[in-house]
């Protein structure tokens, strides 16, 4: 019975997470990109491998309360200082992926024998499947293997940090940061210690 529970419960966990992201997301399309937010990534860095195009898709048109929004109005990275310094969402995202994600997706999202390449998987998808995903777990199975992402649905050390992760993981797939441990960051908003505090429930 329990175990029937589980699997009503993620499905419509990951449901509710695409609903509320839809619904939360500021579009943008009209922004003109401001120079201010023009990320400076470090050119040198071979980790970084840059991807022009995804680095112009994933630039930051706005930013409220110290989160960053691209055209679409979904928060992204804001690299500065040559590639030293990470806004705040980047920072923790790397934080909490290194935390909760790399046992099983390999340090700096490179993937691992068991789990995909994050940083490769963040080329093609949306905040929304991210979300999704990261709410309700995944499986693809075939003749000759079975992957199974679990549900972080109730788990809130990920889901109160979806975005956070998300924005590090972009900022990877993109080639703004590589294989850094970050050293500088923006500091830490006060819309993001409220968001914190009230998803953990402290």
């Amino acid at each position: 019975m329990l175990h029937l529970s589980a699997i009503i419960t993620r499905p419509v966990l990951a449901a509710l997470a695409l609903a509320t992201v839809s619904a939360v997301a500021v579009h943008a399309e009209d922004a003109k990109s401001d120079p201010a937010l023009a990320n400076s990534i470090n050119k040198d860095d071979k980790t970084a491998e840059s991807e022009p195009d995804l680095l112009k898709k994933n630039a930051a048109v706005k930013v409220e309360d110290g989160k960053y929004l691209d055209s679409e109005g979904h928060p992204t990275f804001h690299i500065t200082d040559n590639g030293k310094k990470l806004d705040w969402y980047s920072y923790s995202g790397y934080r909490r992926y290194h935390a909760e994600c790399h046992v099983c997706h390999g340090p700096d999202g490179m993937g691992s024998t068991y789990a995909p390449a994050l940083k490769d998987s963040l080329k093609h998808l949306s905040y929304e499947e991210f979300v999704g995903i990261l709410a309700g777990g995944k499986q693809d199975v075939s003749a000759s293997e079975q992957k199974v992402m679990p549900a972080f649905g109730d788990n809130k050390n990920v889901m109160c940090y979806s975005d956070d992760l998300y924005v590090y993981l972009k900022a990877r797939a993109s080639g703004a940061i590589g294989r850094i441990r970050p050293s500088e960051k923006e500091d830490k908003p006060e819309t993001a210690k409220k968001a914190e505090k009230e998803c953990m429930g402290s």
